[in-house]
């Protein structure tokens, strides 16, 4: 059944912006670039971004500096989708690989029991500080330049300062949600964006970065930043729950696909779902063409089966998520000539994406999130900086492992992904915003470029689908039975997916679709590289 064309819901890590407009999407994403560097690249959502990670890379930093830089750049001049008030994860290839989890902690004053008594039967989505856990990203840059900066810090965030400061241009995407940012307490730096290229200005954010430049995380956990969080919490947070630095080293998950071995995050991220569903599409028995319907229909069939009980599944503590034993299961339910009934009984971005590679062969796939948009819409009163709304991962169900409580870890849709040939060596690094689509957008993004052997311009560029429930972008899960097949604008899928039992829905092409990023590493060592055109202002830079 093909269903009228509606207006994407937000898919956190989802729509940061409206969709672009049909036929000047058709022209963006016409732009197949693929850009080629010999000793390092920067993909990013933002041109000022990668612009500053690449001076990095060109004054001898590492590609952790790189992505440190331009991740600073992000936090300031695209507050609708990451910043200092959100959560981080990243892949390091460095020899081996290696994962970093600064996604933040709920506060000690967490209380499940008086949310239930309010009448709530999931978390706030929105205005609500209980849905904001410790931010997590400026522990995530301390980590990550301990183990593999070479650059100082101050360095690396002097680009961000000096845009903050001095003034930068709104993006396209900015424009959406600012005027409601600048109706909340605190979102006044907003206040005057009307159109793109508007000047912005974020001075609180400016003092913010000159503190951990000055005196490291403690700079902005026990400063001027922690002492609003403290007192905007109003019990929710402690000191110590600041003091507490809050990013771990840990292992990450791999799966072998189509040659190669995948790799992402562990729980309490979602990253099982994308090397589950590889692995179940790899055994599968594709066709030659990404633009034939069974094409999208069974790798939307193997996103289906892997993702169908992730409520239940995951939570911080959860284990052994890859059973060969249970991925060959899921697989042989797959009907390649009809659209699966699960009959699973169901309970009741924004992101930005980034990754740098340099010339030792160091690779960094780092994405960092609000959740939704601007995040909870809560602004830390004194530097104005919007707090993530991660927080809406937790259960609200008495005894769920995930349920709100002290010190825990929400469940996450931050899905990075690192590559890796037979040899150990770096084959690519990807990722993308999206919310619970962003293992669906990068099931499609890497299978066309290790199944199909497309460069990263093509394969980005190509019209994707996602699983849609016109909700929030983070509740595919609850009724998977519902969901729709959104199909982007361009695809040549829609009649042969409604005849296998598909109900879709054709969408304009847009960020609602995810920016993805890619740097593929040749056989030879060059850098092939590519940024989402979605993103409308991203850029893939190298030297």
């Amino acid at each position: 059944m093909i269903l009228n064309p509606r207006r994407c819901a937000g898919s956190g890590g989802s729509a940061s912006g409206r969709p672009a407009a049909g036929a000047r999407a058709r022209t963006l994403l016409n732009v197949h670039n693929t850009r080629y560097a010999p000793s390092g690249m920067v993909c990013s959502v933002d041109h000022l971004a990668s612009a500053a990670g690449l001076s990095m890379l060109e004054r001898g930093g590492s590609a952790a500096d790189a992505a440190i830089a331009a991740n600073a750049v992000l936090s300031v001049v695209a507050p609708h989708m990451c910043g200092l008030g959100g959560d981080l994860f990243a892949l390091v290839h460095d020899g081996g690989v290696s994962a970093l989890n600064a996604s933040g902690r709920a506060g000690s004053g967490a209380d499940p029991v008086r949310l239930r008594a309010e009448g709530h039967r999931r978390m706030p989505h929105l205005h609500d500080v209980r849905s904001v856990p410790v931010p997590g990203c400026v522990d995530g840059w301390a980590a990550l330049h301990q183990r593999h900066g070479r650059l100082p810090m101050a360095d690396l965030l002097a680009p961000a300062i000096r845009l903050a400061d001095g003034g930068f241009p709104a993006s396209p995407l900015m424009v959406a949600g600012a005027l409601n940012a600048a109706r909340r307490p605190g979102g006044s730096d907003f206040a005057g964006v009307r159109a793109a290229g508007d000047r912005v200005t974020r001075p609180g954010v400016a003092r913010a970065l000159r503190a951990v430049a000055e005196r490291g995380r403690d700079g902005f956990y026990l400063g001027e930043f922690g002492q609003g969080l403290i007192g905007l919490g109003a019990g929710e947070y402690t000191e110590a729950d600041l003091a507490t630095p809050g990013a771990d080293w840990v292992e990450p998950l791999k799966t072998r696909a189509y040659g190669h071995d995948v790799w992402s995050m562990p729980p309490n991220s979602q990253g099982y779902l994308l090397l589950m569903s590889l692995a179940i599409a790899d055994g599968l028995d594709l066709p030659a063409s990404p633009h034939h319907p069974a094409w999208a229909h069974l790798l939307a069939e193997a996103a289906r089966v892997a993702g169908h009980d992730r409520l239940d599944l995951l939570h911080e503590g959860a284990k052994d998520l890859l059973d060969r034993d249970e991925i060959a299961r899921r697989r042989a339910l797959i009907d390649p000539r009809s659209r699966l009934r699960l009959r699973t009984p169901a309970e009741q971005g924004d992101t930005t994406y980034l990754c740098a590679v340099d010339g030792d062969g160091m690779g960094v796939s780092l994405i960092q999130s609000n959740a939704s948009g601007f995040g909870s819409m809560v602004f830390e009163p004194r530097t104005g900086i919007n707090l993530h709304n991660r927080g809406i991962g937790f259960s609200l169900k008495p005894g769920h492992p995930a349920e709100y409580g002290p010190g825990r870890r929400p469940p996450h849709t931050l899905t990075p992904a690192l590559i890796t040939r037979r040899d150990g060596t770096l084959r690519a690094v990807a990722g993308t915003m999206g919310g619970d689509a962003q293992p669906q957008i990068l099931l499609q993004v890497i299978t066309r470029l290790l199944r199909h052997g497309e460069q990263p311009g093509p394969a980005l560029a190509a019209p994707r689908w996602r699983l849609g429930t016109g909700g929030t972008g983070f509740d595919t899960w609850e009724a998977p039975d519902d969901a729709v097949l959104d199909l982007e604008e361009g695809g040549s899928w829609a009649d042969g997916l409604g005849a296998l039992g598909h109900r879709v829905a054709a969408l304009p092409s847009g960020s609602s679709f995810g920016h993805a990023h890619v740097i593929d590493v040749r056989p030879d060592g060059m850098l092939a590289g590519a940024a989402d055109p979605r993103s409308l202002v991203g850029s893939a830079i190298g030297r």
